[in-house]
C-alpha cells in the first residue's frame, strides 16, 4: 500500500501473494484483524493465504507493499502450516462482510496503513449499503469506523487479549510474568509464533522456561524457531537435556543447526554469546549490494551496522575470514565498488572461548557495535554485539527499575 489511500477488503481478495522478489506464491483469501484498546480502531493482525492448497497465515510484520499487483513480502519466507484463528481475532470477510449494521448491512472494509515499530494497517472506515434487491438502486455509505464498532465486538476477554497484543513486547513481558499459569498460557495461545518469540527474549530465564514449557511441543518449537538464534540457545541451555533434546528435534532441521553449534559452548564466552547468523558476503559483493541486505527490516539494528566479509561459502561456519566493513563506511564508497577494498583497520575477531568480559572489553576499546568470532581456522562462525553483551551485563530486573 503506497502513501495514504485506503484500500479496500473486497479488493484484496484473491490477489497474488508475491515473494521479495515479485514472484505469485498463492492468492489472498481474508484479512484478519484484531480489536484494540477502547477508542482505537481494529487492526490488522495479517492475512490467510491458500499457499499450494493449504490456508496460512501471513503475519502483517512480513508484507512490504500492497497494491493491485498484489501483496509483496518484504522479505523471508512463509510459515506453511496451517492457518487457525486464535481468540480476540476477526476474518474481515467471513465475520463482518455481509453482517447487518442498523437498517444495511457491511458491504466492505477500508484498511489504512499505520506507522510504527511493526509494519500494519487498521480499518479506516466501514461501506455500508442496503440489503438485497435494493442494493443495485442505492449508492453504498462510507462511514468512519467507530459509528460501527459493534460489528467488531469479540467480547471484553477476548478484548483484553486484544488489547495485550498492543503493548510493546518487553511491556508484554512485564505483564505476563506476574499472571498464573493459566492465565499465562492462555495469553501464550492468542499470540501468533513471531510475537510470542518477541516476548519470551524480554522474559527473565526462569520466566523463559516456565512459558515454554507450558506449551506442547510443536508450538513450543515453532516458536524457537521465530526467536533469535543466541536467545534460542540460551534458553535450550536452561532446560533439561531430555526437554532440550526433544525440542530440537521437534524443529526443521535447518533451524536446529545452528542452536546445537550454540550449545557447543560455554554460556559465558564469546561463542556462548554470538548470533551465529550476522550479514555476510563475499569479497566481490559491491557497495550497493551490500546496502541493500543491510536495509532488512527484519535485521536487529545492531547486526544492520556492519557487515562481515569472507571468502565463499557465506554461511557460518565460512571460509577464510576477511574483515568487516561499517555502514557508515559503506555510505561514503562508491556503489559499485567491491567492499573487500572498503575492510576497516582494527577491530580484529575473537576466538569462542575468550571470556565475556574480555569481549566486553574489546567492544568498547574499539568503540564497535560488533566483534567477529572466528574459530581457530580463521572461519567465521559468529558476532557478537553489543546488545549481546548487556543483555549479561545489565543486572537481572533491570528494565522494572
Amino acid at each position: 500500500m503506497s502513501g495514504s489511500a485506503p484500500i479496500y477488503v473486497s479488493r484484496l481478495v484473491r490477489l497474488p501473494l508475491l515473494d521479495a522478489e515479485g514472484v505469485a506464491i498463492g492468492r489472498l483469501d481474508d484479512v484478519v484483524l484484531s480489536p484494540s484498546s477502547p477508542g482505537a480502531p481494529p487492526r490488522v493482525l495479517g492475512f490467510v493465504a491458500s499457499v499450494q492448497r493449504r490456508r496460512i497465515f501471513v503475519n502483517a510484520n512480513r508484507v512490504g507493499e500492497i497494491d493491485a499487483s498484489g501483496i509483496r513480502l518484504s522479505s523471508g519466507t512463509v510459515d506453511l502450516r496451517r492457518f487457525a484463528l486464535r481468540p480476540g481475532e476477526l476474518l474481515a470477510r467471513r465475520d463482518v462482510l455481509d453482517r447487518p449494521s442498523g437498517a444495511d448491512v457491511v458491504n466492505d472494509l477500508a484498511l489504512q496503513a499505520v506507522t510504527g515499530r511493526y509494519r500494519s494497517w487498521e480499518v479506516a472506515a466501514v461501506s455500508v449499503g442496503p440489503r438485497g434487491l435494493l442494493r443495485r438502486r442505492r449508492a453504498a455509505r462510507i462511514t468512519p469506523w467507530h459509528e460501527a464498532a459493534a460489528l467488531f465486538d469479540v467480547g471484553p476477554e477476548a478484548r483484553q487479549v486484544a488489547e495485550f497484543r498492543e503493548l510493546h513486547p518487553a511491556d508484554m513481558a512485564q505483564r505476563i510474568a506476574g499472571l498464573a499459569p493459566e492465565r499465562r498460557r492462555a495469553l501464550a495461545e492468542a499470540m501468533d509464533d513471531e510475537r510470542l518469540a518477541d516476548v519470551l527474549e524480554e522474559l527473565p530465564e526462569d520466566e523463559q522456561v516456565r512459558l515454554i514449557e507450558s506449551l506442547d511441543i510443536e508450538r513450543a518449537a515453532d516458536v524457537l524457531e521465530q526467536m533469535e538464534a543466541d536467545d534460542a540457545a540460551d534458553l535450550l541451555a536452561e532446560l533439561p537435556v531430555g526437554e532440550r533434546d526433544e525440542l530440537l528435534r521437534a524443529m526443521e532441521p535447518e533451524e536446529a543447526l545452528p542452536l546445537r553449534r550454540l550449545l557447543e559452548y560455554e554460556g559465558d564466552t564469546a561463542g556462548g554469546l554470538m548470533t551465529p547468523e550476522p550479514v555476510v558476503l563475499g569479497p566481490d559483493t559491491t557497495v550497493a549490494e551490500a546496502l541493500a541486505r543491510l536495509r532488512d527490516v527484519d535485521l536487529a539494528a545492531a547486526l544492520a551496522a556492519q557487515v562481515f566479509v569472507v571468502h565463499p561459502p557465506t554461511e557460518t561456519p565460512t571460509g577464510p575470514y576477511i574483515g568487516a566493513v561499517g555502514f557508515q563506511r559503506l555510505l561514503r564508497e562508491r556503489p559499485a565498488s567491491a567492499i573487500v577494498d572498503c575492510i576497516d583497520d582494527g577491530n580484529e575477531p575473537v576466538l569462542p572461548d575468550l571470556p565475556e568480559a574480555e569481549v566486553a572489553k574489546r567492544l568498547a576499546a574499539y568503540d564497535a557495535v560488533a566483534v567477529a568470532v572466528c574459530d581457530e581456522g580463521g572461519r567465521l562462525v559468529g558476532a557478537v554485539t553489543v546488545d549481546d553483551v548487556l543483555d549479561r551485563v545489565l543486572p537481572e530486573g533491570w528494565r522494572d527499575r
